[in-house]
């Protein structure tokens, strides 16, 4: 996975600099609030909406299970309708890939649908240095762009904004880009819109190259699917002569019928509708319609080693609505870019670290940013156990290994890291396994118990910073139990 983001301080550093920010949080706080109330009520009309998300779990883990037929199955679908399919195993090839056949065009701009595989990977930095310059069509995206920010949310990466910085935003910003913010400009949401919409269309009416990642892929007929609900996106994917799409390769579903379900799911949980403004779906290439080049390239980027780990594999259904980051305490305090990921909030805590693994500081970091309340379980659609994963992940952690995968197994690598809760854990097993020493040392704990401190020294003073160590008993059990029963 890109290290774009690696390099930043571990999440309680960074999560502890964002929360002292009073107005992200206000942003945060009503922004997820709203969406939140307004998905609880869209999924309350659906009757049958637990065999829906049991349904859609049994699909993905069929899937997965049998993704290396299904990818062949997608290669050769594609393939029979005029398109062409490239295989990438990291950031690095990807980013070679289409950075090739965008130079093979001869076009030095391109125009983007929103993708989330596209910044994990790097894309834009990738094109810049080619001297390529990519446009971002989604209008949050767009945000994000011209304010040189980053994402912080999967389905609102300006979430982070308020309308006043959007509009100081477009009204410095633009210009710089192409067409300028329209002369007083305010931050009314009808006059924003019109101003992206503005700016945009002359990019979309010249560009020849366009760029998109998908929601699904269909295999039985290498069908790509994109959701949206701004309508961008579907200028993308029509009017360039080339449209190059950048997937993952746990996007596919194998049916149209498998497609049906989550259609339903989707849009309820990301964006509270009852379906999509824009669904467009296109196969291959047609003469006189749409793009007459097509070219998919499939993206592992760690998705292999990620399937590899039992527990950790059901991170690979997410369908990226980001109801779990719209129910998440941690996220609506802290933001997403202290996760230093692409993927933040809950789901971003156990892909991030599977995908980029865990030696650096940040990914280390990652599992633990969740009190593991389980809101992110109870509103996925596809049903993945976050906390669950979130504890698997922890203990890699802790063990210091990093997953690497040897066969059809994954190993921990011995590694660096939480060395001083290692030895703690081997010193409790010891005592435990000798009762003798477990008996003196609870003695000589109660003796001493004048003497203990409230608070830990040294790292330990993270955990005690906001609660006292538990008072040592004036009596062990064992002496209490033998004085008072005799036995």
């Amino acid at each position: 996975m890109s290290a774009t983001f690696v390099g930043m301080p571990a999440f309680p550093a960074a999560a502890h600099e964002a929360v002292a920010d009073t107005t992200l949080r206000g942003n945060l706080r009503h922004a997820t609030h709203t969406i939140r109330a307004k998905r609880a009520a869209a999924v309350a009309e659906v009757s049958d909406w637990a065999q829906l998300r049991e349904a859609g779990r049994r699909i993905k883990d069929h899937t997965l299970r049998h993704l290396d037929r299904y990818l062949v199955q997608v290669e050769e679908a594609v393939t029979a309708a005029g398109g062409t399919v490239h295989w990438a195993a990291d950031a690095e090839e990807a980013n070679r890939i289409v950075t090739g056949l965008v130079k093979a065009t001869g076009e030095s701009e391109v125009v983007k649908v929103k993708s989330m595989a596209t910044q994990e990977i790097g894309l834009n930095e990738a094109l810049e240095a080619e001297g390529i310059r990519a446009y971002e069509t989604d209008l949050a995206e767009l945000i994000v762009q011209l304010g040189k920010d980053r994402p912080s949310h999967i389905l609102v990466p300006a979430i982070h904004r308020n309308r006043a910085e959007i509009r100081d935003i477009f009204r410095s910003e633009m210009s710089q880009w192409g067409r300028p913010a329209p002369e007083g400009l305010t931050d009314a949401p009808a006059e924003l819109a019109e101003a992206a919409r503005l700016h945009l269309r002359e990019k979309f009416l010249r560009a020849k190259v366009g760029i998109s990642g998908a929601n699904f892929v269909v295999a039985e007929t290498g069908t790509l699917v994109v959701v949206e609900s701004e309508g961008n996106g579907r200028m993308c994917l029509t009017l360039p002569e080339t449209l190059i799409s950048v997937v993952g390769i746990e996007k596919v579903v194998p049916t149209w019928r498998d497609l049906e379900v989550f259609l339903q799911t989707l849009p309820r949980s990301s964006t509270a509708e009852r379906m999509n403004p824009y669904t467009s779906m296109w196969t291959g290439t047609r003469d006189e319609d749409g793009p007459s080049a097509f070219h998919l390239v499939l993206l592992d980027n760690g998705r292999t080693d990620t399937l590899a780990d039992e527990v950790g594999r059901q991170a690979l259904r997410c369908i990226r609505c980001s109801a779990c980051l719209n129910v998440c305490p941690v996220y609506e305090r802290t933001g997403g870019h202290a996760y230093g990921s692409v993927y933040p909030g809950p789901i971003g805590a156990i892909l991030s670290p599977q995908l980029r693994g865990t030696a650096s500081e940040i990914d280390a970091s990652l599992p633990y940013a969740s009190s593991l309340c389980g809101a992110c379980y109870e509103v996925c659609p596809v049903a993945i156990d976050i906390p669950e994963v979130l504890v698997h992940l922890r203990e890699r952690v802790a063990q210091g290994g990093e997953a690497t995968r040897q066969g059809n197994k994954v190993v921990l690598k011995p590694a660096r890291g939480h060395a001083a809760e290692r030895a703690a854990m081997r010193a409790v097993r010891w005592a435990f396994s000798h009762p003798g020493a477990l008996r003196g040392g609870q003695r000589l704990a109660s003796r001493t118990r004048r003497l203990h401190p409230r608070t830990l020294p040294g790292p330990g003073r993270a955990w005690t910073g906001t609660r006292d160590l538990p008072p040592v008993p004036a009596e062990p059990f064992r002496d209490w139990w033998q004085r008072t029963h005799g036995g």
